[in-house]
């Protein structure tokens, strides 16, 4: 448990889920137990301009969406993909960063990035995320879709060969690329699958309880005074050469 903001008994406190794998640069977990990384900073932001103390809790990725509903915490927090799936069993506020996924593959390769020009190559992807659900729905048919856990998980095995193409966030495959185990490898682009909106582009929302009106409205309001009085572009631009911020 981490905790944001000036201590007080009467004052109100959030708690903000996120999963105990990294993904960098938007979360990750030092040696030391400490998170970094775009979202642990954006927190304590959200809780200054609410007024409020957070804490940060530590949940599997895998189980964090019924360990909300269960009351774990308050805020799902953690780079989530605004789904209708996700939408008939959680709320969301407004998107506060989007991108669609994109495929890496090694220099190389020169792949026909269509379910035709995959057929047959396994396609790795993290599980329970937005960039699954497309790989599966789109190219299911013709390829071999592996889920990992953690990111670390699929990175090891695209290195080692086990896995031909990863499918991954365009700005989350910045440190990959730039580590050694990525130097061999590169971008090849978003394929040429139409993106249905409704199912991919609705963007990266915060997750919250149906009951909790008020604080999806809450959330709402302050994400858009920390995109208006700079703040959010401040945090943004430690990690990014790009703006986040939903047009």
């Amino acid at each position: 448990m981490f905790l944001y903001g000036p201590a007080s008994a009467a004052q109100e406190t959030l708690r903000f889920g996120v999963a105990a794998e990294t993904y960098p640069p938007f979360l990750v977990k030092t040696p030391t137990g400490q998170f970094t990384g775009f979202e642990p900073d954006l927190i304590p932001a959200l809780c200054e301009q609410m007024k409020a103390e957070c804490e940060i809790k530590e949940v599997a990725w895998d189980g964090i969406i019924p360990a909300l509903i269960a009351n774990k915490f308050d805020v799902l927090f953690d780079s989530m993909g605004i789904s209708p799936e996700r939408q008939k069993v959680i709320v969301f506020s407004r998107p506060y960063y989007e991108m669609t996924g994109i495929f890496v593959a090694a220099k190389e390769l020169n792949p026909t990035l269509t379910p035709e020009g995959l057929e047959g190559k396994a396609i790795g992807v993290q599980g329970s995320t937005t960039n699954s659900e497309f790989i599966r729905t789109a190219y299911g048919k013709t390829s071999e879709i592996l889920i990992y856990n953690t990111r670390d998980n699929y990175n090891a095995d695209f290195v080692a060969g086990r896995i031909e193409v990863m499918f991954l966030d365009k700005l989350g495959d910045i440190a990959f690329l730039e580590s050694k185990d990525g130097a061999a490898f590169e971008e090849k682009g978003t394929g040429s699958v139409k993106i249905d909106p409704l199912q991919y582009g609705l963007g990266v929302g915060a997750g919250m309880r149906k009951s909790h009106t008020a604080l999806k409205a809450r959330i709402d309001q302050t994400l858009t005074q920390l995109h208006e009085s700079g703040k959010y572009t401040q945090i943004s631009q430690r990690y990014f050469p790009i703006d986040l911020w939903p047009q």
